[in-house]
């Protein structure tokens, strides 16, 4: 099958980002969506540790210690950017003042159930960070991740067997094979990658997908 790459999966995400949204990325893939969102789109990043108006990754030498964004990672803040503390952060996570969330997962069910805290891994210890609030605040919930673990397991089930973030809160589910959206009769497929065909992708799926749209 074709799969795309890290960078494509992150431009695809972008292309779904609107002008004039408020957005939230989380820690790993997710981030890498604003390097993608078109020029002529002004999309204003937020990060759960307190900033709104989050500017691109600062040029080699011109890191500043003090503004780093959720996942500790070096940032710069665009003008009309502020900072503020975590009760206000989190008042915005959960106070529906978000457009869109776009966060990395472990497993997602057909319902919309969203797993991204804690596995049976112990070499993975439990993280759930502010992923609780955006899922539940934000006004449309992405998923961004690989369609499979690295063993070929699949991530999209019918029910998660790992214990729940938020219960029927994701609206998109975007891979490297197929973007998917939860809809009442279940995951319907928007786009499959260019060369797959449904079969092939519903082969590793672990719930029964709806054809894409005629």
């Amino acid at each position: 099958m074709q799969r795309l790459d890290t960078e494509g999966m992150a431009r695809r995400v972008a292309q779904d980002i609107p002008d004039g949204a408020y957005v939230n990325l989380g820690i790993g893939m997710p981030t890498q969506v604003a390097n993608y969102v078109s020029g002529d789109r002004h999309v204003i990043y937020h990060s759960e540790n307190g900033i709104l108006g989050v500017g691109p990754a600062p040029a080699p030498g011109e890191e500043n210690p003090d503004l780093i964004n959720a996942g500790k990672q070096f940032v710069t803040l665009l003008p009309g950017g502020c900072y503020f503390d975590n009760a206000d952060s989190f008042a915005m996570m959960r106070g529906g003042h978000l457009d869109i969330a776009v966060l990395g997962a472990f497993q997602v069910s057909s319902t919309g159930d969203l797993a991204s805290w804690a596995t049976n891994d112990l070499s993975e210890p439990p993280a759930v960070g502010g992923a609780m609030d955006l899922a539940v605040g934000a006004r449309r919930l992405y998923v961004l991740m690989k369609h499979c673990t690295r063993d070929g397991e699949p991530k999209i089930l019918t029910e998660c067997e790992y214990p729940l973030t938020g219960k029927g809160v994701v609206d998109r589910i975007y891979t490297d094979l197929a973007v998917l959206e939860v809809t009442p009769r279940g995951l319907q497929v928007l786009e499959l990658v260019a060369g797959n065909t449904l079969a092939e992708v519903q082969a590793v799926t672990g719930t029964r997908l709806l054809p894409p749209p005629a």
